[in-house]
């Protein structure tokens, strides 16, 4: 069973969510699911989704190793002998590439499932995932019909996977998908990718690493080699593609605090083991950074604003949620007139400017609107701390403000005073006034 996370989540959503994939010895599909099982995603959730599929020939293992004297998470697809692929066969990956051991191999294997890309989404589509588990897989397997259609000169819907049509391949690709909708960060950042050099054996014949396809990915998609002095493909086509396919955003957040952290460790005999580190991170602002107060005076951040007429008030509502959540300083809508006289609300966000591509992408997915103005704003913000006070009723938390005559000022947390009423039984106003009466004194 994956292990919990160090700093296990609340009921309340942190105020920023990065998903970190480093991929610092390379990337591969089982791997990527390993460390997203590690990291906490619902182990349960994954195995129904693959209990959904229609594919079989195959059985899932989940275990604990030691890699590199970490200890890892295993995400194993045990194929039976119908479905061997050899890809953890090292002897069959780089022993002999230019004898009679490359001819015999090469021509012997004709057990492999070639499917289409219509054939695979067919699978994927079978099965009872949900919508956004759904989207990540398509667009997985849309990248490496790409990649592979650029490298084999053919159109996408000609293409014919190997690796990729195998059972092993469909089943990582979908669990990865079902383990990052289930997690749900806010973004996903994708460190660069390892690679080592050399050559090796697929079912294309001997390839130069990185085999094309990871390099057309990479190319397509923006994501980073890293080349290693090591021999050998520390980067697979699926890898890569999950990797590309769930990237949102380039850059870690300036400053952060990690919520929790998974690793996953890949199967071939390298030394040292691959793995891929996945965290979840919060993000936080220059006064988190620095442990201490926020420094009063003036502070850059960026407003992003639009109307819309069309959307709905839920809707609304759950786009302001999740602007919060994701790192927002502020975020509000007031009623306004459009043209023609529409009645319609105008959406105002307040964040870093590190923090504007993740907003953007909330208003437009979460809202109707078509178009996000943003300007430059400057503010002037008072240094302020948290503090933790004890009231008859139990202990709760206020934000304490210095003003500009050195005077503190405090102010219940709303969140706490919620959880201090529900545990004491009292009404949120009885709650209320105990810390207030209980935080520090004002001048």
């Amino acid at each position: 069973m994956p292990k919990s996370p160090i700093a296990p989540r609340g009921a309340t959503a942190p105020a920023a969510q990065t998903l970190y994939l480093e991929c610092e010895s390379g990337i591969s599909g089982d791997m990527v699911v390993a460390a997203l099982l590690d990291l906490g995603a619902d182990e349960k959730a994954m195995r129904s989704a693959l209990a959904s599929l229609p594919l079989d020939g195959y059985k899932i293992r989940v275990t604990r190793k030691v890699a590199n004297g970490i200890d890892c998470c295993d995400f194993d697809v045990v194929l039976d002998a119908a479905h061997e692929n050899h890809d953890h066969d090292m002897a069959y990956l780089y022993g002999d590439l230019d004898g009679a051991h490359e001819r015999g191999h090469v021509h012997g294997e004709h057990h492999h499932e070639h499917r289409t890309l219509a054939d695979v989404l067919r699978v994927v589509d079978a099965g009872s995932l949900t919508p956004g588990a759904s989207a990540i897989a398509h667009r997985t397997f849309d990248i490496l019909a790409a990649a592979e259609a650029k490298a084999h000169g053919v159109p996408e819907s000609e293409v014919h996977f190997h690796e990729v049509g195998a059972v092993d391949s469909i089943v990582d690709v979908v669990a990865a998908a079902v383990c990052l909708d289930s997690l749900g960060p806010a973004d996903v950042v994708v460190g660069p990718l390892a690679e080592g050099h050399g050559r090796v054996r697929t079912q294309h014949g001997v390839l130069p690493v990185p085999v094309p396809a990871v390099v057309n990915i990479a190319a397509a998609c923006g994501l980073t080699l890293a080349p290693r002095d090591a021999k050998g493909e520390l980067v697979t086509p699926t890898g890569a593609a999950i990797a590309a396919a769930a990237r949102t955003a380039g850059a870690l957040p300036a400053a952060y605090a990690v919520r929790s952290v998974g690793y996953g460790c890949g199967k071939r005999a390298y030394e040292p083991r691959s793995m891929v580190r996945a965290m979840l991170l919060e993000a936080r602002d220059a006064a988190h950074a620095a442990g201490g107060s926020a420094p009063a005076g003036a502070g850059a951040l960026v407003k992003l604003e639009t109307e819309v007429d069309d959307c709905t008030g839920e809707a609304l509502g759950n786009a302001l949620g999740m602007l919060f959540s994701a790192g927002a300083r502020e975020a509000h809508y007031v009623p306004v007139y459009m043209k023609k006289n529409r009645p319609a609300y105008q959406v105002e966000v307040l964040c870093t400017q590190d923090l504007v591509p993740t907003m953007e992408r909330i208003l437009f997915e979460q809202t109707t609107t078509i178009g996000v103005r943003r300007h430059p704003v400057e503010r002037t913000a008072l240094p302020r701390r948290m503090a933790e006070v004890r009231t008859p009723l139990g202990t709760a938390r206020v934000k304490v403000v210095t003003l500009p005559s050195g005077a503190e000022r405090a102010y219940p947390e709303h969140d706490s005073v919620v959880a201090l009423a529900e545990a004491a039984g009292v009404p949120y106003q009885e709650a209320y006034r105990a810390v207030l009466a209980a935080a520090p004194a004002g001048e």
